[in-house]
């Protein structure tokens, strides 16, 4: 099929809604394929390119998909992508990621990009895969679509954005097959990083109690003025929704709550993410009364203390982002590690799984079975 690349406009979502319905049903989780005015957003937003594939006879839609940034980050998510099923095998989505990432990587806008993809069948995998993108991890039982599904994470990076990589000195000994896994798939090495114990844990509190706060416009509101500067958040590229508040009001903990797909995100903690950390397990289980059967946070992998903090409330590294964000005032690279935890069974029987992607699946396995199989010991 005959078809051109543009991007997106507003005359277009009306046409983009029937898209995504008819890709997904009425489970997609996203405001970028369900309202209207985020998408009229997302569409004028300086730092977010939407692109759209339209049939060369027609004009109608066929595929679209977008890259969103922020103000402060150099970061992109790539999302939305989504094939009208009579123009499905065409290759319309590898054109479409392949333009989005020349106009936003190859330009130098960006970074790097990352994308979460679908595990219900191998087909996403192998088109982010074939426009450069690569795995570095995997995030069980993610979201909640008409079932609950497993997702992958892969990215792409500019050039030589990987060997400005700051090293780390050492990291927990659960993130070891993390690691390794990323040593041997992406090609790039730990050389300098030591394998120690956990942190103990922090002393949790004597009587935790939590206020949650759901008021999205007062929560960004407030949000902005705690982290004027994007370098302080846990997860760039998720707004929060949701205010957990300590009775007392010793710390305030800033969440994306995603409601329809049921999971969550924790954006940010003041004063500092070493207050909030003794209080984990009560804000994972508000969270999950809530109704989030899946919590992640993203963390620095040079933050020991935190990583130790999460691993002590059950939470599993489950994917490392490398050089996923420059150095303050430096030319190094950040590596960051995605640490997530699900309170439902996970059920790997419906995965699929590419073969890129399987040592990450093995890795995951191996840290959860660390975590919550008890070590058998054989009497003599």
């Amino acid at each position: 099929m005959t078809a051109t690349i543009d991007r997106a406009t507003p005359a277009d979502i009306a046409d983009l809604r029937q898209l995504y319905y008819a890709v997904y049903g009425p489970h997609y989780p996203t405001a970028l394929g369900t309202d209207p005015a985020e998408m009229s957003r997302l569409i004028e937003d300086p730092h977010t390119l939407w692109l759209v594939a339209r049939c060369g006879r027609s004009g109608n839609l066929a595929a679209s998909a977008a890259i969103h940034g922020e103000p402060g980050s150099r970061t992109g998510r790539l999302e939305g992508l989504a094939v009208h099923p009579d123009h499905r095998a065409g290759g319309l989505a590898g054109a479409l990621t392949e333009e989005l990432c020349a106009r936003m990587l190859g330009t130098g806008r960006l970074d790097s990009v990352y994308a979460t993809v679908r595990t219900v069948s191998a087909g996403p995998q192998r088109v982010v895969s074939r426009n450069g993108f690569r795995p570095v991890g995997i995030l069980p039982n993610a979201v909640d679509l008409s079932n609950r599904e497993s997702l992958a994470l892969y990215a792409r990076h500019s050039a030589g954005v990987l060997d400005r990589r700051i090293p780390v000195p050492e990291v927990p000994t659960p993130l070891a097959p993390l690691l390794r896994t990323v040593e041997r798939t992406l090609g790039i090495g730990f050389p300098d990083t030591r394998v120690t114990a956990p942190l103990p844990a922090p002393r949790p509190p004597a009587a935790a109690r939590l206020e949650t706060v759901e008021a999205p416009a007062f929560v960004r509101r407030r949000f902005r003025e705690r982290f004027p500067d994007a370098a302080q958040w846990f997860y760039p590229l998720h707004t929060p929704n949701t205010l957990l508040v300590a009775d007392d009001g010793g710390f305030e903990v800033y969440a994306y709550l995603n409601r329809t797909g049921r999971y969550c995100a924790l954006v940010a903690a003041h004063p500092d993410p070493a207050t909030a950390a003794a209080y984990l397990e009560p804000i994972t289980r508000t969270l999950t009364r809530a109704g989030a059967g899946y919590v992640e946070a993203l963390l620095p992998l040079s933050e020991h203390g935190l990583l130790s903090a999460f691993l002590a409330q059950g939470f599993i590294p489950s994917a490392l982002y490398p050089a996923m964000r420059p150095e303050a005032g430096g030319d190094g690279f950040h590596d960051y590690v995605v640490m997530s935890r699900t309170a439902e069974q996970i059920d790997f029987r419906g995965v699929v799984v590419d073969e890129p992607l399987q040592p990450y699946l093995d890795a995951y396995v191996s840290a959860w079975a660390s975590t919550y199989l008890p070590t058998l010991e054989v009497a003599p």
